[in-house]
């Protein structure tokens, strides 16, 4: 069953621009779900619809029985949690203690589960050892960490991440990584918008492909990634490991290094 759905959604900017053209997409509770395209194809636009932060001009957007329509953002940020691409877009406070409290604050939670919700954030997102410290003391990458840890405080059931792992290292990485996981595991949607194919690889079953303003595709990874004319309208790249196995025409649907060894052991 859908937990949260959107049905023949479009979104025209007050210029007059169509950002999203006539999207359909539902995702179940617990489920872990990654949206790719390239700049311009509508993801943002159609995520920040999901919380409340644009109203779609046509079509609706229903999360757990409720219509968009008929809520504030403010209301609709208790079922779905938004961190933005840019940590400077939503970093506001003067200690990240802080920064992270304000949401369930504002929810009017009780003190000590504020400060639950708080701490069990900030471990999760490795940020703990930064409570104290000016947000805009931290650099970029480590940002982007204490806006996460904003929103996983909230406890909101879908949480959406927009753009993750950009200026993110390798171990940032393995965190993103743990954190999606654990989140999943606790039955919370996780939606996230990445240009990272491997990263998609690594950490999601369902991948959604969005082009020109609209779903092109949404299907199991390995369809996706071996569906070369999806790719090519979408303007993306197979990972890493399936564009080597397709140049030497070894096998298919292949996205894993173990896959590809495998395989090579056949053609000896």
């Amino acid at each position: 069953m859908s937990f949260l759905t959107l049905t023949n959604v479009s979104y025209a900017y007050p210029n007059g621009y169509k950002a999203v053209d006539g999207v359909n997409m539902s995702f179940r509770k617990g489920e872990s779900v990654a949206i790719v395209g390239q700049n311009g194809a509508g993801k943002t636009t159609t995520v920040k619809m999901m919380n409340g932060l644009l109203k779609p001009s046509e079509g609706d957007v229903v999360i757990d029985g409720w219509n968009t329509r008929d809520y504030t953002t403010a209301q609709i940020s208790r079922k779905v949690g938004y961190v933005f691409q840019n940590p400077d877009d939503q970093i506001f406070h003067n200690d990240v203690y802080s920064e992270i409290e304000f949401g369930p604050r504002k929810l009017g939670l009780p003190e000590e589960q504020v400060k639950a919700n708080v701490m069990k954030a900030a471990e999760l997102a490795g940020v703990v050892p930064f409570l104290k410290d000016n947000p805009y003391n931290l650099p970029y990458s480590m940002r982007k960490f204490v806006t996460i840890a904003s929103v996983i405080a909230m406890d909101s059931s879908v949480i959406i991440l927009d753009e993750p792992t950009a200026g993110q290292d390798l171990p940032a990485m393995a965190r993103l990584a743990h954190l999606i996981e654990t989140l999943n595991q606790e039955g919370k949607t996780i939606i996230t918008i990445t240009h990272d194919m491997e990263f998609v690889v690594n950490n999601f079953q369902r991948v959604i492909v969005m082009a020109n303003r609209q779903v092109i595709a949404d299907d199991d990874k390995r369809a996706i990634f071996w569906n070369l004319d999806v790719l090519e309208q979408a303007m993306l790249k197979q990972p890493h490991i399936s564009r080597l196995s397709h140049s030497l025409d070894i096998g298919h649907n292949i996205l894993a290094i173990p896959e590809l060894a495998d395989e090579l052991a056949k053609h000896k």
